[in-house]
């Protein structure tokens, strides 16, 4: 009989094996960093310097300190002590620090809706972003990818507008693409569902005011984003 489980590498218990408690708290503990995996990030390569019991990360090429020599698999923290364990393809984390879901392929992390043998992909992604409002215009510190293909902008209003009567959301030259005379009040809200349109350089999103310039205000901007990253070398 093998002295682990096939899948998860959880370590059996022995015949007249001695202080059983050992080998079956090792497996507990494995098992609870690595069922329903939740990792913190995929890039970073020196363990943090306070993680929290519970938290894990995959630890990739060149990492340093406590990870050295554990690339390619998962450091799980808890009482005050690291554990690594492997990680077989199929299996699914969500990604903290990015709000979505990834698979793993054997060597990396990639996009759970579909990806080629040489990471070729379709990948979904949501940009959110907390607008303060002043002036003419306000464009979002973050971008629309290049090639990027948007399905939609949503925006929410957090803290009444003042200065402007409404606000239009959409793009540089576009100004109303995702909605025109959207609501000032707070909790006014939009889904700006477009039909697929796809961007081929970093754009941001404008909002723009209409009956006068932004004198205060908070609007949530959301676009909804599908990606089509390219095959690696």
């Amino acid at each position: 009989m093998p002295d682990a489980t096939a899948r998860l590498g959880l370590p059996y218990l022995a015949a007249a094996q001695a202080q059983k408690h050992v080998t079956h708290n090792a497996a507990l503990r494995q098992l609870d960093a690595l069922a329903q995996l939740s990792l913190e990030s995929l890039t970073v390569s020196a363990p943090p310097a306070a993680p929290s019991d519970g938290q894990c990360w995959f630890v990739p090429a060149g990492a340093s300190g406590a990870w050295a020599g554990q690339s390619g698999r998962i450091a799980a923290y808890e009482a005050g002590a690291w554990d690594f364990y492997p990680v077989r393809p199929g299996v699914c984390a969500y990604l903290a620090g990015e709000g979505r879901l990834r698979v793993f392929d054997g060597t990396a992390f990639v996009s759970p809706l579909a990806a080629s043998a040489h990471r070729a992909a379709v990948e979904a992604l949501v940009l959110e972003e907390d607008v303060l409002l002043s002036g003419a215009h306000v464009d979002t510190v973050q971008a629309i990818p290049a090639r990027a293909i948007v399905l939609a902008v949503s925006t929410r209003t957090l803290a009444a507008v003042t200065g402007a009567a409404s606000y239009d959301c959409g793009l540089a030259g576009e100004p109303a693409k995702f909605g025109g005379a959207l609501g000032i009040a707070v909790g006014a809200s939009n889904v700006g569902v477009i039909g697929p349109s796809a961007v081929y350089a970093p754009t941001p999103v404008r909002l723009t005011a209409n009956g006068g310039a932004f004198s205060g205000g908070r609007v949530r901007v959301a676009a909804h984003l599908i990606l089509c990253p390219g095959p690696a070398a």
